[in-house]
């Protein structure tokens, strides 16, 4: 692997091909972040800063682009000082903002996340908040601009907001540095490669196609929820109150798991002073029920180091956010979705390692 070292005006300055290690992490509805690993130098030390921005380039090209955080120099007098570089991409930027006022979505679920990013990012009305190269890109995918929301946020932070609405949606988001040097704000849903069908052609991850070795399983219902109590504003047993349930919500007795949901900061009157109507008031909480309970699904995971050179190619046969089919060697096979893609290179080789959630 090699990286491409950007200043803050996005100019290369140096492209680095040898270092101790380097963990470079993708994922579908979260931010990526990067650890990487080199001998202590004084031209090193010069040349990392906080802010800049590092991009993966050659074989193992990234469309990921990382913001240098954290800077570490450890010293070993037996094996030499080490200069440790750690960051997260450019998906963090949107932890920078919170939902300023007192926001109100309701309608198609993209143009409602280009309202959030608009009022925080792109176009607010405190100029000192704007960032000026940050640019909303539509998406004409049909599994998205299908989608509708009816929520309510105030003080929020706006990478919490939009990662539980992704979460709760199966939608993932990028933010990707164009050839303008633009951040470039998208969402996205992978692509159904799975057995089940048949529009596409299938992506299999099994060690009897020796392309999935040393896999985790991992399976959990130790955090499942079932349905929520959301209670929103009022007083005592004045509070407005509704439910939400996830597709298994009508399971009773030791199968029912309730979940409490305080969304007092929902409010049925908005900043001019205008009511909401009681069943709009109702959707928002429910929506805010809904996203909690994304949080607490049953974990079915899959991990392993795959071998992506043989049958399946990551970034050509297969991406992010995409659905596959997965078996281990004890005959657990399941539908799957890419959360997650690690590439590691140290002084033992390269490797990779999707992580993989099961979706059945």
């Amino acid at each position: 692997m090699e990286v491409i070292v950007k200043d803050t005006n996005f100019i290369s300055k140096k492209q680095i091909d040898s270092f101790y290690s380097l963990i470079w992490t993708e994922r579908y509805n979260q931010c990526g972040d990067f650890e990487l690993e080199l001998p202590a130098s004084k031209e090193y030390i010069k040349l990392f800063r906080e802010n800049y921005y590092l991009e993966l380039v050659g074989d193992q090209e990234s469309y990921m682009t990382m913001i240098i955080e954290t800077i570490k120099i450890k010293t070993d007098v037996e094996n030499g000082d080490k200069l440790i570089i750690s960051g997260r991409s450019l998906e963090s930027i949107l932890e920078r903002r919170i939902i300023w006022d007192q926001t109100i979505l309701n309608g198609n679920l993209q143009n409602q996340v280009q309202k959030l990013l608009n009022n925080a990012i792109i176009y607010p009305s405190d100029n000192s908040r704007k960032i000026n190269n940050f640019i909303f890109q539509a998406s004409t995918d049909p599994n998205i601009t299908s989608l509708s929301i009816k929520t309510q946020y105030t003080g929020d932070n706006l990478y919490d907001v939009i990662c539980d609405i992704c979460l709760s949606y199966d939608l993932g988001f990028k933010i990707i540095l164009n050839n303008q040097n633009q951040f470039v704000f998208s969402l996205y849903k992978g692509i159904d490669r799975s057995y089940q069908q048949t529009n596409n052609p299938y992506v299999i991850f099994s060690p009897s196609y020796n392309n999935l070795m040393n896999t985790n399983f991992l399976q959990s219902g130790k955090l499942v929820k079932t349905i929520a109590l959301i209670l929103g504003e009022g007083q005592g047993a004045e509070r407005k109150r509704t439910t939400a349930t996830t597709s298994n919500g009508n399971e009773t007795g030791l199968s029912r798991r309730e979940l409490y949901v305080d969304a007092r900061d929902i409010s049925m009157t908005t900043e001019a002073g205008e009511e909401i109507t009681e069943a709009d008031y109702l959707k928002q909480l429910e929506q805010r029920g809904k996203e909690k309970l994304a949080e607490c699904e049953y974990e079915k995971m899959f991990e392993g180091e795959a071998e992506t050179n043989i049958m399946f190619k990551y970034g050509t046969d297969f991406n992010m956010g995409d659905i596959l089919q997965v078996s281990n060697e004890y005959g657990l096979e399941t539908k799957v979705r890419v959360l997650e893609y690690v590439r590691s290179q140290s002084e033992d080789g390269f490797n990779v390692y999707p992580t993989f959630s099961s979706i059945d």
